[in-house]
């Protein structure tokens, strides 16, 4: 919610437009095996934007609090979906370059 307020949007909009965004970018993204050694090393390093991972934090706070709107419930659930598929996307990364020899298993 804060962040629709910040950028003037609704957030149902903002909601379908991250679903989209994220639904869109897993239609299009080449499989971890397909990419270059240095893409594949970048993945590694994978982590969830700063604005998009301070709003997750928020909204997981307060839910733990039970303070969380309706409106803010579907946005952790959208904001949880971008961060396991970005979880998933980067132990890929570790695995395939641990096999490719890139680095030692952690």
């Amino acid at each position: 919610m804060r962040l629709a307020q910040q950028r003037n949007r609704d957030v149902a909009d903002l909601l379908a437009e991250t679903i989209e965004r994220s639904l869109s970018q897993a239609e299009v993204i080449e499989p971890v095996e397909s990419a270059s050694d240095s893409e594949v090393m970048a993945l590694t390093q994978l982590q969830m934007p700063p604005d998009q991972d301070d709003r997750l934090s928020l909204l997981l706070y307060k839910q733990q609090a039970e303070t969380l709107g309706i409106e803010e419930r579907s946005e952790l659930s959208a904001l949880m979906e971008i961060y396991k598929e970005g979880l998933l996307r980067k132990a890929q990364a570790l695995k395939e370059a641990v096999k490719r020899g890139l680095m030692q298993p952690l």
